[in-house]
């Protein structure tokens, strides 16, 4: 039955990918110039809808025409890849992001000129096809590499074969690139929460000192920025299973947008944000009241650099950040010149983290929203 629904889909998409095409054709038909519309992907064309609490993309759009010589190469790209991704499509295969490069890569007859120099090149004219296209990079059947883990009380079935993330050791699961129901089911779950923890190496000692057994929780990383299968697996498990989400990173303007994207969506794709959004997500520290309050010393904390103080005032100015206690958190760490990593909890105890500071951070209901 799950293979019968991914098929159903591609042939979904594989029309949606073969509609570029055929706009092209159209045009040439018509002698008229072949233009493709691609939605603009920046802040200036995204709405934060304060209801919905998430990221929306704005209806600016850039014309990509084809008799335009600054413009001529890159729809030319954009139509490469278009025709790449419909024959994954129809193949019901998936890929990676270096293999469409390479599957599109060539010179172009009679020149020297090759249709991509680099990865660079093509990786995002895959973004802009799914905003186009409104269809998740995942949807396009092209995948990134694993680079997040899960463990807890949670079994899935994976093209098959059930996963249970109690039984794989301390080293967890790996959560693939592509998590949607169609190819990761979720068979069980019996967490009170999900903890999504920035730092691989934090995770680490949480799953090593099974915190998630104690407080009944799944632990997820993406090592840094989450990557989308991460977040849609975090998702998932808020929207299907009501869990709440909570967000450890460290104490810095990254931590503070990595929570964001997690909570309100990502200012480069925010049409996904409907799916990948999670507006109830928790930021559960590393705050900037959190040096004082659990009595670290000053030494422990890193100088404020020049790019750290100018991301801080990016951020004051994002109006999902202009909630009352989201400016004193960011002013507080500029006010202090000081950042501090997860790690430095170590300077109390190894085990401070899983032992001390988020059992507290829990009972008194410790987070900002």
């Amino acid at each position: 039955m799950a293979r019968k629904n991914i098929k159903s889909h591609s042939d979904v998409v594989e029309k949606k990918l073969v509609g570029v095409a055929d706009s092209v054709i159209t045009a040439a038909q018509r002698n008229q110039d072949p233009t493709l519309s691609i939605p603009v992907r920046s802040l200036a064309n995204v709405n934060f809808n304060e209801k919905r609490g998430i990221i929306e993309m704005g209806r600016r759009k850039q014309a990509r025409s084809f008799f335009n010589v600054g413009m001529a190469k890159k729809f030319m790209q954009t139509v490469l890849v278009a025709d790449a991704l419909a024959e994954l499509q129809r193949a019901n295969l998936t890929t990676s992001l270096r293999e469409i490069y390479y599957r599109t890569k060539h010179t172009i007859k009679n020149s020297h000129e090759n249709t991509f120099d680099g990865q660079n090149e093509s990786d995002p004219l895959i973004e802009d096809l799914e905003v186009t296209l409104e269809a998740l990079r995942e949807e396009l059947h092209v995948r990134a590499e694993n680079s997040g883990t899960v463990v807890g009380p949670l079994v899935l079935v994976d093209d098959g074969d059930r996963v249970d993330c109690t039984r794989l050791g301390k080293g967890g699961y790996s959560v693939p690139s592509i998590v949607e129901p169609e190819y990761i089911q979720i068979s069980k779950c019996t967490a009170d929460f999900v903890l999504l923890v920035e730092k691989g190496t934090q995770w680490n000692r949480l799953s090593e000192d099974k915190f998630w057994r104690r407080y009944n929780c799944i632990l997820l990383t993406g090592n840094g920025q989450p990557p989308r299968g991460v977040r849609r697996l975090a998702r998932r498990l808020h929207q299907e299973y009501k869990l709440p989400v909570y967000v450890l990173v460290d104490n810095d303007p990254w931590g503070y947008y990595i929570y964001s994207v997690i909570k309100q969506g990502s200012i480069n794709l925010a049409f996904e944000s409907e799916r990948m959004a999670i507006p109830k997500a928790k930021f559960i520290g590393f705050s900037s009241s959190d040096p004082d309050r659990y009595g670290l010393p000053r030494n422990v904390g890193i100088k404020l650099n020049d790019k750290d103080i100018n991301r801080a005032r990016e951020l004051l100015k994002y109006k999902w950040f202009q909630k009352k206690e989201w400016q004193n958190e960011i002013k507080g760490m500029l006010s202090t010149g000081l950042k501090y990593e997860l790690d430095a909890l170590a300077n109390k105890d190894f085990q401070y983290l899983t032992k001390t500071y988020l059992p507290r951070k829990l009972k008194e209901n410790d987070w900002l929203d």
